[in-house]
Formats: C-alpha cells, structure tokens, sequence
C-alpha cells in the first residue's frame, strides 16, 4: 500500500490543532524546576488538547502511517497521564476532607505518584517539540505565561451556611448504599490487593489478572455509589453534618479516584507500553515511549498505590458500613421450619449464609435461648448439632427484612434440596446464590 502524503489542508489542521500543546511543552520547559505548573487547570488543557489532536489525528489514518504514527503515540501518552495525574491532584486536594485513619504513609505515596507522572510529562515535553519540527508543523509565536494556570485552591472557605444535617434521610437509600458498598469490598477482595508485590509479580498480574475493563467496571460501580450518596443521602460537602455518612462517602470517594488514575495508566501501559507482540513500526514506538514513561513504574503505581491502597479502604470501610447498615435496616422476623431429612448440614448453610452475605445486614439464627450468626456457615452448623440434639422442628430467624424474605422463600423449597438430601433447582428470587 502507498504512504500517502498528507495534504496542506491536513498539515494546517494538524498545525492549528497542536498550538496548543507546543506551548504546554515550552511552558513545561521554561518552568520544569517548579513542581507547582502542574494545577488542574494545566491538567485541563492538556488533556483537551492532546484528545482532540489524537482524534484528528487517528481520523486521517495516523495509525496506520509510518511518519505521524510516534507523534500520535505521544498525544495519546500525555492524554492518559495528565487524566491520571488529574485524578491524583483532586485526592491531594481533597484529601484533609475525607478523614482518612493513618493517611500519612498513603499521603507520602500520593505525592510519589504525582511526582513521577509530572517528571514522565517533562521527559516528554522536548521529545513532542522536536517531533513537531520534524512534521514541520507550525510553532505558535505566543506562549502559555504562569497566570494562565491557577490554583483551584485558596485559604478560604464560604460560610457553612446550607444545614443538611436535619435532611430527612431515607433509609433504604442507606441500606442499598451501604449493601453496596460492601458488595463491592467484597468482590474486590478476589483480587488479593492486600500487600505490595515485586515487578516479577505485577507482570503475572497485569493485564492477566486485572486489566483495565476490570478496574473500569469498578470505577463505574463506585462512582454510581457515590451519585446515589449524593443525591440521596446528603447533598452538601463533607466538613459538618453527619460526620459517620461523611465519613463513609470519604472512603469510596477516594477510591473512585484511585481507580479513575490506575484505570488511566492501565491504558496507558496495555495499549501504548505492554508488549502485545506488534513488529516493525509499533515495536520501535513502544521501545521509544517505554524509555521516556518507564513501564515499570507505571505498574508500580497501578499496582502498588491505585490498587493496593482501594483495596485497602474498601476493607477499613467495611466496619462503618456495617454499622450504618445495621442501625437502618427494618428489621423483623420469621419462623421457618428445618431442612427435611438431613437438617443444618453444609449445603443448607451455606445457602442460607450467602443470603446474609448477599444483603449485608445482621440476621441472627434462634434456637431456644440460643444465638447464632445466620452470616456464619460454621454458626449455623453449630446451631444444627443443637436442633439435632433436642428434635427441633422450627426455628426463628431475626434481623435484616431484605434476607429473611428470602430466607422465606429458600425454606418454603426446603433449602434447595430433596428428601434425600440432593440438590433441586432454586426459585428465580434466589438465583444470585447459584
């Protein structure tokens, strides 16, 4: 196939559409010795500028041309670290609002993360420049000066003068809340982020384990956490109020911007650094941008921060939104019979546990004087060496209504099974234990 070459109204669409980050780069540059250029407003630019160019560029067939392919490698490098170093910059902000236990270590390694995706954009910054003047694109005559890029942040706070403490809250947005929550603590846990790992390790882990469609279903499903917090459960900031909902909207708002930063770089490395067997053009491209964003730090930070540390506050987290859960679910309770034939053993436990699970509240499994977690497979087996003993035919569960509904349900089919003990099919209100 003919490389075509790109025509003038190309060449003055790509010029027009690269001013602006040829002048991020100058100023990247001419003020590199001062780490605080680097403000979300910055962050804002050129992430709309190097998206824009990437799509120009990727709509006239960049891709798939040897001269402007590294050129289009870099715009999209820049988009994905300045959207993750975006998302660090808001945490640092935001971070003395979210009353966090024993932040400082992670603290530390926010300001580590920042700092090395700041030097990755100074590395990078000659390298653009002198590509675009190889491409012969056009250098703009004015420059970005240091107030074009303020702070958002001040020493100043407007008067706290909006009390949504008294808001009626409603507490089945509470319980859902904070069910999900530890639906999603849960889920994360299979992932085993609960220590750091050498680079040996991370290269098993990614993208085999945990790729970036993984991280991203999970930034969705906390960030659709915290709209249903904001709109239904407390409307204002985090600094008054109801210190326990606020505290808990601190854990999974950082977590959404630590996943919001790992899912970036986990772009970043899969499509532009991760060796996917590519040859030829796309080899050297890779080899080139792996020597300027090291790939080895870049899972590092997916790995042993972003990772590492929303894994660990969706398990501190845990704690309170039991607690909340608990003190709003409408509570009741039901009396069912026992398993036919065969009573508490292993498969009707642990049905009735994952219910438990499943909802999150506290249900407690009655017998006689006796109080067992219906959560605990081990409990409710204990209970049934009881029932056993003293030829019990009902029992009482109490507790969270969402479960013992179901609870209901599954003893109404005999706990899943037959009079011989063998499994049955379960009715479609149960089919998440399947």
């Amino acid at each position: 196939m003919s490389n075509c070459l790109p025509t003038s109204g190309f060449l003055e669409k790509a010029s027009f559409f690269s001013e602006d980050l040829i002048k991020c780069c100058r100023y990247i540059l001419a003020f590199s010795d001062d780490g605080t250029i680097f403000t979300k407003r910055f962050y804002s630019k050129l992430i709309s500028t190097t998206k824009l160019l990437e799509d120009l560029l990727d709509f006239h067939g960049a891709k798939n041309n040897k001269k402007w392919y590294f050129y289009r490698e870099l715009t999209a490098t820049v988009v994905h670290l300045c959207r993750s170093a975006y998302s660090q910059k808001h945490i640092n902000n935001r971070l003395r609002f979210y009353s966090l236990p024993n932040a400082l270590e992670f603290e530390n390694e926010g300001k580590h993360t920042l700092n090395f995706l700041n030097e990755a954009l100074g590395r990078l910054a000659p390298v653009i420049l002198k590509e675009t003047a190889l491409l012969d694109l056009r250098s703009p005559t004015s420059d970005f000066a240091r107030t074009d890029f303020p702070t958002l942040t001040t020493s100043e706070m407007l008067d706290y003068d909006i009390d949504d403490e008294d808001r009626v809250q409603q507490n089945e947005n509470l319980v859902k809340i904070a069910s999900d929550f530890l639906r999603i603590a849960g889920e994360f846990e299979q992932f085993g982020f609960f220590r750091t790992y050498e680079f040996e390790q991370m290269l098993t882990i990614i993208p085999l384990k945990i790729n970036e469609v993984e991280v991203r279903r999970y930034e969705m499903l906390v960030h659709n956490l915290q709209s249903a917090f904001d709109t239904y459960v407390i409307h204002g900031g985090y600094q008054f109020g109801n210190r326990k909902l606020k505290d808990l909207r601190g854990y999974f708002s950082v977590c959404l911007h630590l996943l919001e930063m790992a899912g970036s770089l986990l772009h970043l490395y899969e499509r532009h650094l991760h060796d996917a067997g590519y040859k030829n053009t796309y080899k050297r491209s890779q080899e080139r941008l792996s020597e300027l964003v090291d790939p080895k730090l870049i899972l590092s930070r997916i790995v042993n921060y972003g990772l590492y540390y929303s894994g660990h506050f969706l398990n501190i987290g845990k704690t309170l939104a039991q607690a909340i859960l608990n003190e709003h679910i409408e509570r009741s309770s039901i009396r069912v019979g026992i398993p036919v034939a065969l009573g508490f053993h292993t498969r009707p436990s642990l049905l009735v546990a994952k219910i438990v699970q499943h909802y999150g509240g506290e249900v407690t499994l009655c017998v006689g004087e006796d109080r067992f977690d219906a959560s605990s497979v081990l409990d409710i087996q204990w209970a049934g060496g009881k029932i056993h003993k003293e030829n019990i035919q009902t029992v009482v569960f109490e507790g969270d209504t969402r479960a013992l509904k179901d609870i209901e349900i599954l003893a109404g089919v005999n706990y899943g099974e037959d009079s011989m003990g063998k499994g049955i099919p379960l009715p479609a209100e149960l089919t998440y234990l399947k």
